[in-house]
């Protein structure tokens, strides 16, 4: 071997300033402490396939199951507030909210069995129950909710058969909070960045945004003597969605940058802003119908755009590979840097 052959590493072949530092252990030293060599190989761009996303975004439309999330949660708010209402003799508040409660879960599988193509594929996905999957919970909730709901609904309309409307509404007031609610479970469950990375507070905004839509439009046509409770609940519901939105986009970090940006942010902040702006003049309208109307507005406003907001949010993170691949190196990150 010449002296040519050999650098002044003294390793045949070698290259100077080419070396790097591979292996879990190299990688912990230089967090650590900074201590042993440092890799001069520039980290890799992340990426995928072909351009393509990492994630397959949705198939699904829009409008058919954005109004889907929106209207099941104004029926299930809805047959809550109409049982209070009777509990408490309110005959004016109760009413209205009962037909909405019928009128937004017909809507809402009109729109989920649009979007899937034909009624068959919606009864085919009754052959089995399979607690674990939210999907089929979910169709099992809404095959026994929607016949209660219109049941009581119609024996309120005819003036008759008071025991079995009576026995409807207790019954799609108890299934009512889970109508609401567990939509946002079925977005969680799919692999989608920005919806599963909100699966501990995304319930709890769907809560909240369903009383504000049924408060609101309960705002909008019932008596103003006997719309206290839906003025409450206007309150309340605008309390627990803004609350548990805000948390949730603080814990989900870069996950939760879909939820500023483009159609998906404007949609949210004109969410938050309406929200608001009905629950402050539902307080305000006790003697003013005006106001009542206009607070009804807003808060049905603000809970569609809300909707609408989280379904493109998901979307957009889908179609981004950053929003997959840089949380999960984060995760790996944490892992190897555990003692």
């Amino acid at each position: 071997m010449s002296e040519s052959d050999v650098t002044r590493d003294g390793v045949r072949g070698a290259r100077p300033g080419r070396e790097a530092v591979t292996g879990a252990r190299a990688g912990r030293r230089r967090r650590r402490g900074g201590r042993g060599e440092r890799p001069v190989v520039p980290e890799a761009e992340f990426g995928s396939y072909y351009g393509l996303p990492v994630v397959s975004k949705p198939p699904w439309k829009p409008l058919d199951i954005a109004g889907y999330l929106y209207l099941g949660g104004l029926a299930g708010a809805s047959s809550t507030l109409a049982a209070g209402a009777r509990l408490t003799g309110r005959p004016g508040l109760a009413a209205p909210a009962l037909t909405a409660a019928a009128g937004a879960i017909s809507l809402s599988l009109a729109a989920l069995v649009h979007d899937l193509g034909r009624p068959g594929r919606f009864l085919y996905m009754l052959r089995v129950c399979k607690p674990t999957s939210p999907m089929s919970v979910g169709s099992w909730l809404l095959a026994a909710y929607a016949p209660l709901a219109l049941t009581a609904a119609a024996t309120g309309v005819a003036g008759r058969y008071r025991l079995l409307g009576t026995a409807a509404t207790a019954g799609a007031a108890v299934l009512g909070p889970a109508v609401a609610t567990y939509t946002a479970v079925l977005l969680s469950d799919t692999a989608v960045p920005s919806w599963h990375e909100g699966h501990r507070e995304l319930p709890f905004v769907f809560a909240g945004s369903a009383a504000g839509a049924a408060s609101g439009l309960a705002l909008a046509v019932a008596p103003a003597a006997q719309a206290g409770p839906a003025r409450r609940l206007a309150v309340l519901g605008t309390a627990l969605e803004l609350a548990a939105f805000h948390t949730m986009k603080r814990r989900m970090g870069l996950a939760a940058r879909p939820f500023g940006q483009g159609g998906a942010g404007l949609l949210v902040r004109a969410a938050e802003l309406l929200t608001a702006g009905g629950a402050a003049l539902g307080l305000c309208s006790a003697r003013n119908r005006r106001l009542a109307v206009a607070a009804g507005a807003a808060l049905l406003a603000g809970s569609a755009a809300l909707r609408f907001g989280v379904f493109h949010a998901g979307v957009a993170s889908a179609e981004d590979p950053a929003y997959t691949v840089l949380p999960q190196r984060e995760r790996l990150e944490a892992l190897e840097s555990r003692p």
